[in-house]
């Protein structure tokens, strides 16, 4: 007994089950080559950008290189920053004493040598006094009362400060006149 399932169809009712799929053209040689120039143009643009951010790439490579040997001394500079501090030191108390002026001499070339020797390389003292005040090199202990000086300015240094290749290591402790 045959199956309804089994049972042969038509033709015609297997082409009405297919639903019919619209042929596209084939593109004709002068559609093909526009659509080849316009992705050719898209690819340049593409590897114009790439080229771009490569350059890009290496000049930040080349600041970020220039901008570490700049700096590099950095450390050691502040770790020397107190030596310094400390030969200042024995050279306003050797000063107040006759007997070690031969001493104070020999501490004041070897510390001109050792301020020469830090400028080679970048490292620059604030030491100056009757200045006007500058919050980005100076920090303020105290003001002091100074009808000689205008206000706001440095009328006393603390502590000297230094600034390596206009990067500030430390700022100077200073005094500041104010108007009586």
């Amino acid at each position: 007994m045959p199956n309804k399932e089994n049972v042969a169809t038509a033709p015609e009712e297997l082409n009405a089950e297919i639903p019919m799929v619209e042929e596209t053209p084939e593109p004709t040689l002068e559609e093909k080559y526009v659509q080849v120039l316009a992705d050719m143009d898209e690819l340049k643009k593409e590897n114009l950008r790439v080229l771009a951010d490569g350059e890009n790439f290496k000049k930040r490579l080349l600041r970020e290189k220039e901008e570490y040997f700049k700096f590099a001394t950095s450390a050691i500079l502040e770790e020397i920053i107190p030596v310094m501090d400390n030969l200042d030191l024995a050279l306003s108390h050797g000063r107040q004493n006759d007997a070690c002026k031969d001493l104070v001499a020999g501490v004041e070339m070897t510390m001109k040598i050792f301020l020469d020797t830090m400028k080679k390389h970048g490292l620059e003292q604030i030491a100056e006094i009757e200045v006007p005040f500058d919050p980005t090199r100076h920090e303020a202990m105290s003001q002091v009362e100074r009808p000689d000086l205008d206000e706001n300015t440095v009328c006393q240094m603390l502590q000297k400060g230094y600034i390596l290749k206009d990067r500030l290591l430390r700022p100077a402790k200073v005094l500041v006149s104010r108007k009586p």
